[in-house]
């Protein structure tokens, strides 16, 4: 099941709006076959995995991440494969969270004689299918609210400088979580100050959806998300206080302009969110600035915190991780810490609500 979750994990962000598995067929103790969903529309990992291992797979033991599916979409179910190979045992991490199909794939196997075990490395499978299930249920993606911060909460100085807070191990992780998501988000005071690219390093065959929440159409046509070869992959969330030759200009450079409602302080996110769902968007990582974080705080619409805490203190006029109004202490969002780690000089902390 290790290897099956090692598989699913290298299309992480590939597979929208799809979840990643992966799958591996064993017998008598050796490998015959493994696979991974690649892409929406492609064979599903249970097939890979049995096309691979050929006339082996019959009576063997299939090891998927998933309940295979059982259901006739884009490409045939998953349940009739493993029944045509003649495999005898099929272990699953976790069932599948969409509640309209969970539990079909199992009872199908039982029914046609297949032994099933299930829930093998079942906190790991769960957490790979994590913005799935979101989205399965909810019809919104999975936020992900990445921060790099000083110890003194402070994600810049009092110039507005922020390169670099964090140290290089910290920015390879960042890299690393930008090839497994859908789409990026930032709010305009980040896009104008840092004029980032937001994709990752080295990743270029996968280009996230590149989102900028600008409510008055701030963001400079020479910005980089606005003239780089990847424009097409640019969304600009904003309002009807945009001016109508602004929304042209971002259109006509090749961008994708969408007229949301407006909530103080700026565009809606729970519209944002909407329509990023609808589009088959499964996992969202907002990388700030802090008047962003604030309000997908205070909506109660992130997921998990990713704080990556630099050994270093600002004090003064630096600004604040977490903007806006504030909270009193007993109506501070309450988080769960889930891991603490050390990132080279840094330390990671990943918390959910």
């Amino acid at each position: 099941m290790a290897a099956a979750l090692a598989l699913a994990r290298r299309a992480e962000g590939l597979t929208a709006p799809n979840p990643p598995v992966g799958a591996v067929v064993v017998r008598a103790g050796r490998l015959q076959g493994s696979g991974f969903h690649r892409a929406a529309g492609e064979p599903h990992a249970e097939v890979e995995a049995i096309r691979e291992a050929g006339s082996t797979a019959r009576g063997a033991t299939l090891y998927v991440t998933l309940e295979p599916c059982s259901t006739h979409g884009r490409t045939p179910p998953c349940t009739d494969a493993v029944r045509q190979s003649g495999i005898r045992h099929v272990v699953i991490g976790t069932r599948d969270p969409n509640p309209a199909h969970r539990g079909r794939g199992v009872r199908l196997l039982r029914k046609a004689g297949i032994r099933v075990t299930e829930n093998v490395l079942e906190t790991e499978a769960r957490e790979l299918v994590a913005p799935f299930a979101k989205h399965v249920t909810t019809g919104r993606p999975f936020v992900t609210l990445k921060l790099g911060l000083t110890l003194d909460g402070r994600i810049a100085d009092r110039n507005g400088r922020s390169r670099w807070i964090t140290g290089a191990a910290s920015r390879d992780r960042v890299h690393d979580l930008r090839r497994r998501v859908d789409a990026i988000l930032v709010g305009r005071g980040s896009a104008c100050t840092d004029d980032p690219a937001l994709i990752a390093r080295n990743g270029r065959h996968h280009v996230p959806w590149r989102v900028v929440a600008d409510s008055r159409g701030s963001l400079p046509l020479s910005a980089r998300l606005l003239s780089d070869p990847w424009v097409d992959r640019t969304i600009v969330a904003t309002t009807r206080r945009c001016r109508p030759r602004r929304i042209d200009a971002y259109r006509n450079a090749g961008a994708r302009v969408w007229r949301l409602p407006s909530t103080r302080p700026g565009v809606s996110l729970s519209g944002l969110l909407d329509r990023l769902g609808r589009m088959g968007v499964l996992h969202v990582l907002c990388e700030g600035g802090g008047e962003l974080a604030a309000a997908l705080l205070r909506g109660r619409f992130v997921d998990r915190c990713w704080l990556f805490l630099a050994p270093r203190l600002l004090g003064g006029s630096g600004t604040p991780a977490v903007g806006g109004r504030g909270w009193t202490l007993g109506a501070a969002p309450e988080m769960r810490i889930l891991a603490v780690e050390r990132v080279g000089e840094d330390v990671l902390v990943k918390l959910e609500p």
